[in-house]
């Protein structure tokens, strides 16, 4: 008798860090539309999961200063234990997700996002969020202003930095 497993619901919550701004700005900055500057984090196991200069943090949904999330994506369902997930969580907080690797362009929260929710669900994040990088770094401002921004580190406040040994067991 195969026994049937339990299904998680998977969510990616997507915040614009600046407010509306890129809407409004990016067309006289950068010479193209930009809907916002993307934030995202992934729902699972009741928790939201997220990754920025400090390493992978937890909290619970909507829990960080940043609030709710502007929009938030059905990425399907997941068989994965949370056991498992936090044992997942855990070797990524070790390896390809310490806080000192973090770099605003090329390995940040939406990385996280998308490498988490293709393990969960075998599905990416939608490619108008992984693709913002390099839409902005394609323009001349963007090229100008990349040695400032590649020095910002992005840690949403309000989220508790992930470890096995933090109650999670």
């Amino acid at each position: 008798m195969e026994e049937s497993l339990a299904l998680h619901p998977v969510k990616l919550y997507v915040y614009d860090l600046s407010k509306g701004m890129a809407r409004r700005l990016s067309p006289l900055m950068l010479g193209k539309q930009l809907d916002g500057i993307w934030h995202t984090s992934i729902i699972v196991h009741k928790d939201e999961f997220f990754y920025g200069s400090g390493g992978i943090s937890s909290c619970a949904p909507g829990g960080t200063l940043l609030g709710p999330p502007d929009t938030v994506v059905d990425l399907g369902n997941t068989e994965v234990t949370e056991e498992i997930f936090l044992e997942y969580l855990s070797s990524l907080g070790e390896s390809m997700f310490r806080g000192e690797s973090y770099n605003l362009f090329e390995h940040n929260c939406n990385t996280f996002s998308n490498e988490v929710a293709q393990f969960l669900t075998g599905k990416k994040i939608p490619s108008y969020i992984t693709d913002l990088p390099s839409e902005v770094l394609a323009t001349p401002f963007g090229q100008a202003l990349r040695p400032l921004l590649d020095s910002i580190q992005i840690q949403p406040p309000g989220g508790n930095t992930f470890s096995r040994h933090n109650g999670q067991s």
